[in-house]
Formats: structure tokens, sequence, C-alpha cells
């Protein structure tokens, strides 16, 4: 992913956003791991799926509105999404 078009604070817009929806995929409200959590009953391709990921809708990194940032799985929906907006 090239970062050149993400602002420099874009970690810190995406923890923010990612703190306001309580760690949760605004698709299927699953509660998603927090930076540093590694529960151990979970193997490293379960924990990829529960990582929450900052969505752009309008697939512009430089457009950081709230309304255009949503947080999701990066399971199946995030996907789903994308594919919808496509």
């Amino acid at each position: 992913m090239s970062t050149s078009r993400y602002p420099q604070n874009w970690k810190e817009i995406a923890t923010s956003i990612k703190e306001s929806f309580d760690w949760r995929c605004t698709r299927c409200n699953r509660v998603c791991l927090r930076p540093g959590q590694k529960p151990p009953e979970l193997t490293l391709s379960q924990r990829r799926v529960y990582t929450l990921q900052v969505h752009h809708f309008n697939f512009d990194p430089s457009d950081n509105r709230l309304e255009n940032l949503a947080p999701l799985c990066s399971g199946l929906c995030r996907i789903h999404v994308v594919e919808t907006l496509m």
C-alpha cells in the first residue's frame, strides 16, 4: 500500500476512528483486537480476521472526513464492502 496519499497523522486518525466505534466492525459488529492483543487461543489467520481496518468509502485516502471513514474487520466485511462499492 502506498502511503503517499495518506496524511502524516493517518495512524492517529485511524486509531481515533477505531476507538470511537469501541473497536467494533461497523458491518458485522464484531469486537476486534486492539494493538498488542494476541489471544493465545487464536491462530495467526484468526487474528488477521479480527484486525480492524479503517476504510475510505470513496477510495480516496486523502479524504478523511468522518462520514467517509468506517472501521471494518479485515475478514469478509471489508471484502464485501469494497466489492459492493466497485
